[in-house]
């Protein structure tokens, strides 16, 4: 199991558990019938495109940050990092969007505590909403530790 796998469990369970908070989107030009509001989008490492990280607001992001193989007994980790999105003409309802997500996020992976059967999440879990003045954009993150399955060798050395 590698965290490749991981990131795409975590995607799916994103998305399911986020689906219904409906979030603030820009609209640059009204058009009828184009949505107001939306549920987040969940993208793995990067956005598309560089533009992307106002364009594609409301956004999640999850990002590989490392990975530890550690003795047998320690096992191996990684740390995912949970970045949300949000679009607000109003700072306060930016900052509070963003820690909704955030806090609906850590309450279902505190529930579940495993993803796709393989991956435990571990303590501590940290999260915070960037102070910065960036309005209309808000954004915060989340940093995830995870124990994944340490892979076994195969064939033992001949020299132990």
């Amino acid at each position: 199991m590698t965290p490749v796998i991981l990131l795409d469990n975590l995607e799916e369970f994103v998305k399911e558990k986020t689906k219904d908070i409906k979030l603030r989107v820009r609209v640059r030009k009204p058009e009828q019938g184009q949505e107001k509001e939306r549920a987040a989008d969940v993208y793995k490492m990067r956005l598309p495109k560089k533009e992307d990280q106002t364009e594609k607001v409301p956004y999640i992001l999850l990002q590989f940050l490392t990975g530890k193989d550690g003795e047998a007994q320690e096992g191996s980790a990684c740390q995912i990092r949970i970045v949300v999105a949000t679009y607000a003409e109003n700072d306060s309802m930016g900052a509070y969007d963003v820690l909704n997500v955030l806090l609906r996020i850590r309450s279902e992976l505190q529930k579940t505590g495993i993803i796709g059967g393989y991956f435990a999440l571990k303590k501590p879990l940290e999260y915070l909403v960037y102070p910065d003045s960036t309005q209309p954009y808000f954004l915060g993150e989340m940093i995830t530790n995870w124990s994944i399955p340490t892979i076994e060798r195969e064939v033992e050395a001949i020299w132990q």
